[in-house]
């Protein structure tokens, strides 16, 4: 009863914002760093456009990511299953299957027009986890993660067309740069936008940015594929560098270019916009993250379990929904965004969902919900897990080895492995760890290879 006198509610302050459901635009950076942004302290990248954004809505300080690496972090935020139990919870080809249910098929079947551009990750061609076969009426950009890695590709995909570019690619590096991916995926948006003005609609727009290319660090050292570094130009630090800080601020125009054209098509107001970046920072592009501070006050990175490879920026913009230069410390995870874009929509989300809507944080009426426990898994060199429970983080580095604790209120950067001093906590986790996941014959739980 406490559940739907909540929905009840928050369907009322949602329909009192406008006269239907709000049209809804969900924006995914590439590896963008938990510190990357200046509303989050960043020093050096100038990210105007987003930080106006965070002015403007809610800025988010306990947001998680489905994963440490792309394609189990983008399936979690499709399916609102955790890495646990969705289907894909490593950077493989492994599709999604046609019984999968989607945030976009629920959207799609509730009246929304439904597109996606960008990066998938979550099925090839020919396969039934291709957009277009997962919920979305229209897609262009990348379905392939590594071939998402070049900016100026010789082809990206219009549904299921392949649709050829200018650029002559040799081996995943650019001998002939013409086209610039980001440039086409940001106007295939807008212009997503401007032929849907007219109905409600649900963009997930997912700029690769500011992901590297790993073809060309293995190449000259320098993954950071940018047609120029400005502003940055003349500041004195490494080439690769200046390239990611001009990467990160290209994708900030590139937001503030959409958001520039829902206000002229007047739509501003009724659409609801959420950023927020598929993981931590990278090191691949011959950076360092500590020169940029990408993960901030916060430990590791991508490919991490702890805090700065999984724990990510996350903006809300709803004018008039939304309370404007807002921070909030809410803690939810991509596995909630499913069920919140439903309870918007008004839509009604499947029952099997490890997500909990975050409506109520939003609207600031009725009671949220929260977790008990946040969970993740990770298989490269091996299983590793993690648990978020209250104030406390645990992570297991392989399955033969103890839990690592931390009191994230206070040692966010997780300095100090506080398990000895706390057994009561540990025999908890443990114990949530028993049913935490189901089996995957594709990501068994595996011990790390022993090095010869």
């Amino acid at each position: 009863m406490r559940y739907f006198l909540s929905l009840f509610v928050s369907s009322v302050v949602a329909l009192s914002a406008s006269a239907a459901p709000p049209n809804m635009v969900f924006i995914l950076a590439d590896d963008l760093g938990y510190g990357d942004l200046g509303c989050y302290g960043q020093k050096k990248i100038q990210t105007p456009n987003l930080d106006k954004l965070a002015a403007d809505g809610m800025r988010f300080t306990q947001v998680y990511a489905g994963s440490t690496v792309c394609a189990p972090s983008r399936c979690t935020l499709m399916t609102g299953l955790h890495t646990g139990h969705c289907r894909i919870r490593g950077n493989a080809t492994v599709p999604l299957a046609s019984d999968d249910v989607t945030v976009a098929r629920v959207l799609q079947k509730g009246g929304y027009v439904t597109g996606c551009i960008g990066k998938w990750g979550l099925g090839e061609a020919n396969t039934t986890g291709i957009p277009t076969k997962q919920g979305f009426d229209y897609y262009f950009g990348f379905l392939n993660q590594v071939h998402a890695h070049n900016y100026y590709p010789d082809y990206l995909w219009r549904g299921e067309v392949k649709v050829p570019l200018k650029n002559v690619q040799e081996k995943g590096i650019a001998s002939k740069r013409v086209e610039y991916a980001p440039d086409l995926l940001r106007e295939e948006a807008i212009a997503f936008i401007e032929k849907n003005k007219e109905k409600t609609f649900f963009l997930y727009y997912t700029p690769t940015l500011p992901h590297v290319n790993n073809e060309k660090t293995r190449a000259d050292g320098n993954g950071n594929e940018v047609p120029d570094d400005k502003p940055y130009t003349n500041e004195k630090w490494p080439q690769p560098e200046k390239d990611k800080a001009a990467m990160i601020t290209r994708l900030d125009a590139d937001v503030g270019k959409l958001l520039s054209n829902l206000t002229e098509l007047g739509l501003d107001k009724n659409t609801l916009i959420i950023f927020t970046s598929d993981n931590g920072p990278h090191k691949e592009g011959g950076n360092t993250v500590e020169f940029l501070q990408s993960s901030g006050p916060l430990r590791g990175l991508k490919r991490d379990l702890t805090e700065g490879g999984i724990r990510v920026p996350a903006i809300v913009r709803w004018p008039g929904v939304v309370k404007a230069g807002t921070t909030s410390d809410q803690v939810w995870a991509f596995w909630d965004v499913f069920p919140t874009l439903c309870e918007v929509a008004g839509a009604k989300a499947p029952n099997n969902l490890d997500g909990i809507s975050f409506l109520p944080t939003l609207t600031g009426q009725g009671k949220q919900q929260t977790h008990d426990f946040l969970y993740w898994e990770f298989h490269e060199g091996g299983t590793k897990q993690a648990v978020r429970h209250d104030d406390w983080k645990a992570i297991r580095l392989s399955p033969s080895a103890p839990l690592e604790l931390y009191d994230l209120a206070t040692d966010i950067g997780e300095k100090k492995n506080v398990a000895k001093d706390h057994p009561e906590v540990i025999a908890k986790i443990e114990e949530y760890l028993k049913s935490a996941r189901t089996k995957s014959k594709d990501w068994p739980i595996q011990e790390p290879k022993k090095k010869k």
